[in-house]
Parts: C-alpha cells; sequence; structure tokens
C-alpha cells in the first residue's frame, strides 16, 4: 500500500526549518538580486514566511556548499554529521539575528581548499593537522601526531540593502575535532579536553587569517565554533563547546565563550546527575509501554540540553505491527502516555516498523494537545 503524509516529520523538515523555509506556489515573497563571485548577477528570491524565530530564511535557488560531500567521508557518525550544521546554525543567532540576515551554504571554502585544510602539513603546506616523518611508528604518530581536526564547515548569512540586493554580511565557520584518534594499526587513542580545545582555537586564529587575505572577506564579520566529535560507536551527536567572533576588518578573535551543550541517551544509568528526574520519568514511560506489549520494546530516548535547560526530546519506538488496528490502538495509547510523562516537554516521538515510519506524535511542551500522525491515513 502506498503511504500518504500530509506533511513532513519535524526530524525529517529540522534540516531544512532551520535553513528556513521554501517558497510554495503563489505564497509570499520578495525578490531581489544577489551578486555571484564573478560579478555577475541573479534574480533569488526571499520568502516572507519565518515558522520561528530562531529559523532563517534561505533564498531560493538555493546555493549548494562549495565544499559539499566532505561530511560523509570525515566525521564519524551521521549524528555529528547533521550537529555540525544544525549545532552551528545554533551558534550563529548569536552574532547574525535571523531576523536580519538570510542563510546560505558557504561558497568560499572550496572542497580542494577544504581537502588542504584538513591534510597533515607533511602532504600539503597548508595542512592544519600535525607533520608526520617517514621513520614515526603508527604508536609514535598515535602519540605526539594524531589527526586533530576532522572536518570544516562554513556558513555564509547575508542581508539585503535598501536597493534589494542580497549580500555577504557574514561568515561562521565550524571546526569538528576529533576526540578519538583512529590508527592504522593498533587501538583508538582518546584525545584530551584541553589539547582538543587548545588545537581547535589555534587552527581557528590560522583560518581566520587565510579566509582574511580573501578581498572578498577581508572586511566581513567571522564567527568560529568548536564542535567535539564523538566515537564511531555513538548513537548520540557530539556538541560545539566554544564560540568566537571577529568583527569585520579584524584578524583577531575578540575572545572564546564556552558554549553548554549536550545531548543525553536515554535511559542513562542511575548516575545521571543533572538529568535524574528526567530518566525517572523516561523509565516509567518505558514501562507502561512494556506493560502494553508481551514482548521488549526497545525504546530510545535522546535528550538536549542547552545551559542545563532540557530543550527537545526525541523518541524512537522501532515495533513489529500485526495490523492496522493494533497500529492505531497502541498510538491512542501512546498518546495518552505521553501526556501523562511528558506534560512540559519539548517532545517528538516516531513509531517505526520494517516497512518505514507508523506513527508521529509531536508536542511543543506548553500543555496544549499533541500532534499525531498516523502514517497512510
Amino acid at each position: 500500500m502506498k503511504r500518504t503524509t500530509k506533511w513532513l516529520a519535524p526530524s525529517v523538515l529540522s534540516a531544512l526549518l532551520l535553513t528556513g523555509c521554501l517558497p510554495t506556489p503563489g505564497g509570499d515573497q520578495e525578490k531581489a538580486v544577489q551578486e555571484t563571485e564573478e560579478s555577475d548577477q541573479e534574480m533569488v528570491l526571499i520568502p516572507d514566511e519565518q515558522i520561528k524565530d530562531e529559523y532563517y530564511r534561505t533564498p531560493v535557488p538555493f546555493k549548494k556548499s562549495a565544499s559539499r560531500g566532505l561530511v560523509v567521508s570525515n566525521l564519524n557518525t551521521k549524528y555529528d554529521m547533521q550537529e555540525t550544521e544544525e549545532g552551528l546554525l545554533r551558534l550563529s543567532t548569536q552574532y547574525f539575528d535571523p531576523k536580519n540576515y538570510y542563510f546560505q551554504e558557504g561558497q568560499y571554502i572550496d572542497r580542494d581548499t577544504a581537502k588542504e585544510w584538513l591534510s597533515r602539513k607533511s602532504n600539503y603546506e597548508a595542512g592544519l593537522n600535525p607533520a608526520i616523518k617517514d621513520d614515526m611508528t603508527p604508536e609514535q604518530i598515535a602519540e605526539k601526531a594524531p589527526i586533530y581536526l576532522a572536518h570544516i564547515v562554513e556558513q555564509n548569512y547575508l542581508e539585503m540593502t535598501d536597493d534589494k540586493k542580497v549580500k555577504l554580511a557574514g561568515v561562521s565557520i565550524g571546526l569538528a575535532m576529533n576526540s578519538l584518534y583512529y590508527p592504522r594499526e593498533g587501538n583508538e587513542r582518546s584525545i584530551d579536553d584541553k589539547t582538543i580545545e587548545e588545537k581547535g582555537k589555534q587552527m581557528a586564529d590560522i583560518i581566520l587569517k587565510r579566509l582574511r587575505d580573501k578581498p572578498e572577506l577581508a572586511d566581513i564579520p567571522i564567527a568560529v565554533g568548536l564542535f567535539k566529535q564523538k566515537s564511531r560507536n555513538d548513537i548520540v551527536p557530539g556538541t560545539y563547546f566554544a564560540t568566537a567572533f571577529a568583527p569585520k576588518g579584524k584578524s583577531e578573535f575578540t575572545g572564546w565563550k564556552e558554549v553548554d551543550e549536550t545531548y543525553v541517551l536515554l535511559p542513562a544509568s542511575s548516575s545521571t546527575g543533572n538529568y535524574r528526574d528526567l530518566n525517572t520519568t523516561f523509565k516509567n514511560f518505558k514501562q507502561d509501554i512494556d506493560d502494553y506489549f508481551e514482548s521488549f520494546v526497545n525504546v530510545v530516548g535522546t535528550a538536549f540540553y542547552k545551559d542545563q535547560k532540557l530543550k527537545s526530546l526525541h523518541i524512537e519506538i522501532p515495533i513489529q505491527f500485526f495490523g492496522k488496528s493494533e497500529l492505531i490502538g497502541f498510538s491512542q495509547y501512546l498518546t495518552s502516555l505521553v501526556k501523562t510523562h511528558f506534560k512540559d516537554v519539548p517532545l517528538e516521538v516516531s513509531v517505526t516498523s520494517v516497512n518505514g515510519p507508523e506513527v508521529l506524535i509531536v508536542t511543543e511542551g506548553n500543555n496544549n494537545e499533541p500532534l499525531v500522525h498516523v502514517y497512510g491515513y
């Protein structure tokens, strides 16, 4: 049976909505002219709708990143791939207000340049990772010269002038740092947080100077964020842990600030500290689901905290159903559990089977009725 749905799940929408709302036929849009690197001009459309204050609008047609494709080979997990971009968007709102700026993927660090910067200095003069010598053993490389920088993310922020021209007005750079080094031979090596931060700041300073050498970026405000990548086996993403800003024309950052963000996997161990109450609620929620089914049901949650406050919770429930009547019955039961256990929590519950998505329940955490969608109905 062909599956249909009237709207997209928030988990699918997040990558789109964080970067703005695409225009709908006949919708309100504003026309503007954007100058390209070749000094040509092209007409773009600016959607009038802004779904949330923290979401950037995006000029259409959408321009792909000049280094698109590198993220897949450079980052360990799909979770880090998504978070390096979405987390940088969150950081950028501190410097480039979504009310006044538009988002565009990075256009100034192309694929070849990014590959050189990510390489070892012994392979390319521009390489940011430490050089190695031919006589170094794998053990020596892992101890003295691991790969610190895994990936570079560039985002551009645009503004509109009074004469309806869209121009570059800000750049954000995300540096994804390895917390583990995987040598070709031997066991993985952890890299301590102090070293990650120290190396990341050094590389950020170098990148800032290189960007300032580009005439088109010489007088553009530039923000940077340092991202700590998780291990290959993690099922929650890493997070940004530090950020800095260089005003227009400046070749030094004005100062580094700590970023307090973390993802927590639920259910967690008993020693959950600040997350104890949420963990207890989640376990009670899971127990109620287990009581509904005779067989074991795997319920996994990912909570996102910013500045020690819970911002969102995503719950995955993969399960096998034997008919639509059972699916609808479970959906109704699950909705009642959400209303009982998570009254004040921004929540998304995804129920999936081998056939794909089955049910989506979303609540904004404001005591309103949850939004429930059963796929195929």
